[in-house]
């Protein structure tokens, strides 16, 4: 089940996150050329398809449950970098994404809007998490792993910490972002994002 529609202001807004270059930089191995490298993986758009491991492919998130606000989804959907190099979101605002790395390492990313012009979206309480609180990601080997919020914030998205949240880091991490802050209506997005930071119980 995913939570109950709460009465609280309702705004449109979609995700997007800052920082492209530095974000590709990341998925070619956290080089810093003066130009931007094109990621291995995934290469373009991806259909964004509940996730399912790959022939070949190591476990990967496909669902993920956060009790304290009663998020339970079951079936993620694959993100990767667009054709406008800019970092997708779940088309869908009830869904939540998982960011593929392509292998490389780092944290694990899941994504996921904070409201759509039909009411809150499925990260809408995301910023009422708080430390201590329990992230579980269930994998496509089966096993769940279960994680512990350490902190959150709130960053305006022209100062976006890219490589805190995708760089190459220990696996045991995991990030959900959104957006936050004032709506700016002449760009039609939210002019923060969110950032829970939680670790691998």
């Amino acid at each position: 089940m995913r939570r109950a529609e709460t009465a609280r202001d309702r705004r449109p807004g979609a995700l997007l996150l800052p920082g492209v270059v530095a974000l590709l930089l990341l998925l070619a191995g956290c080089a810093a050329p003066a130009g931007p490298a094109a990621p291995e993986r995934p290469a373009g758009p991806v259909t964004q398809e509940p996730v399912v491991a790959e022939p070949g492919e190591a476990a990967v998130p496909t669902s993920v449950r956060i009790p304290a606000i009663g998020v339970d989804e079951p079936g993620l959907v694959r993100l990767g970098v667009a054709a406008d190099n800019t970092a997708e979101v779940p088309q869908d605002f009830d869904r939540v994404g998982w960011f593929d790395r392509g292998g490389n390492p780092g944290p694990t990313v899941l994504m996921g809007h904070v409201d759509s012009r039909s009411g809150p979206a499925v990260f809408f309480d995301l910023r009422d998490l708080g430390p201590g609180d329990v992230v579980e990601v269930g994998r496509s080997d089966g096993t769940t792993l279960r994680y512990a919020i350490e902190r959150t914030q709130q960053v305006p998205k022209d100062a976006f910490p890219t490589f805190e949240v995708f760089g190459a880091a220990s696996p045991d991490l995991l990030r959900l972002v959104t957006c936050a802050g004032d709506f700016d209506r002449g760009e039609r997005s939210y002019v923060d994002n969110f950032v829970v930071h939680a670790r691998m119980l």
